[in-house]
């Protein structure tokens, strides 16, 4: 529990440090964050990260409900407690549990599903609410 809070606040602040464009970065919504990790099955394959690359980037810039996005992969790992075994991560915003909801059923989500799912082999996911 405590590595997934730390791991949440790290991902929380490179949100706001270094992911989208200022221009484009809507304000930080603690209200939900939805923080996804996956597991591709060909990593080292730069035909399956750009195709999953392009397919998520466009479902983000497609849904209707994400507030913040950041889209990551691990660095290396400098300490025993850093999980670096993914291939990306996710970190999504929303202002209420009922909007991610709507976000899980909207059309931009069933087609990246749809059109990435091959690619990976795991996904873990990671929802929390502020305190």
């Amino acid at each position: 529990m405590k590595k997934t809070l730390l791991s949440i606040l790290f991902l929380a602040l490179t949100v706001s440090s270094y992911g989208q464009q200022e221009k484009d970065m809507k304000n930080f919504d603690p209200n939900f964050v939805h923080t996804v990790y996956f597991w591709l099955k060909n990593p080292d394959s730069d035909t399956d990260r750009k195709a999953f690359e392009t397919s998520l980037k466009k479902f983000l810039k497609d849904s209707k409900y994400a507030k913040t996005n950041f889209i990551g992969f691990p660095p290396q790992a400098s300490r025993d407690v850093v999980d670096g075994s993914f291939t990306y991560s996710l970190v999504v915003t929303f202002d209420s549990a009922e909007t991610q909801q709507k976000y899980q059923d909207e059309k931009a989500h069933k087609i990246f599903i749809e059109e990435s799912s091959e690619l990976w082999t795991k996904v873990i996911v990671y929802d929390s609410t502020s305190i």
